[in-house]
This record gives C-alpha cells, structure tokens and sequence, in this order.
C-alpha cells in the first residue's frame, strides 16, 4: 500500500513539479519558390515565426536580430502577431553567392530569459 502511494506522489511530482522553460522558438519556412538547390538570382519568400515561450518577454519583437551571408533581404514585412506570444514576418530574399554550399539566413534573440536563435539553409549549386 505504502509503495503504490509513493508511485502516485512521484508520477504527480513528476507531472505537476517545476517546468524548465526553454528559449524562444525561432522557426523558418520557405513559403515560395522552394526548391532543393539554388542559383545566384534566385528569390526567395520565406516566413518566419518567433514564439515567446516566457510570455512576457522584456525584449519587444523588434528586438530580432538577422543575420545573413551571400544573400539579400530584399523587403520585409513589419511582424504581425498571429496568435498571444507569437509572431510572424516575410522575407523576401535573393541568392547573392554563387559558391557551391550553404547559404545562411538566420535570426537570434538575447535577453535575461535565455533568448533564442534559429535558421535555415539554401543549397547553392
């Protein structure tokens, strides 16, 4: 009897104790011209979403840093936010580099609740 209350208080523990909250969640989705390899020119729209796991985030939206390499951001959109604590923007993005690899579009986010970061890669040919 003893144990089976034990296993009950340690399955409760376990699924009401403390939650460890993650980071932001920085999320990246190619919404047009998607395609497994790219060319210099290419254009690129891609939709990127950052959810605020903490809620209340002491870093506004604007906050975001981008970073990029061998490509050009062309024109965004200002964020809108889709659902409470969680917001999107379109990029439009054009292939600069013609060198074979990796191209690097990528967004981080830094604050006293850990931040966040997240990317996406285009294969050039």
């Amino acid at each position: 009897m003893k144990a089976e209350i034990f296993k009950i208080l340690l399955v409760l523990a376990v699924v009401f104790g403390p939650v460890i909250a993650s980071a932001c969640e920085i999320d990246f989705e190619i919404v047009e011209n998607k395609k497994e390899f790219y060319q210099k020119g290419d254009v690129i729209i891609v939709n990127v979403k950052v959810v605020f796991t903490h809620r209340q985030c002491p870093e506004g939206i604007d906050a975001t840093k981008f970073s990029y390499d061998g490509l050009k951001v062309l024109g965004a959109t200002r964020w809108n936010e889709t659902l409470p604590n969680t917001y999107e923007r379109k990029f439009k993005i054009e292939i600069t580099e013609n060198k074979k690899g990796n191209l690097v579009f990528g967004a981080a986010r830094s604050c006293d609740k850990d931040g966040g970061s997240g990317s996406i890669s285009f294969k050039v040919s």
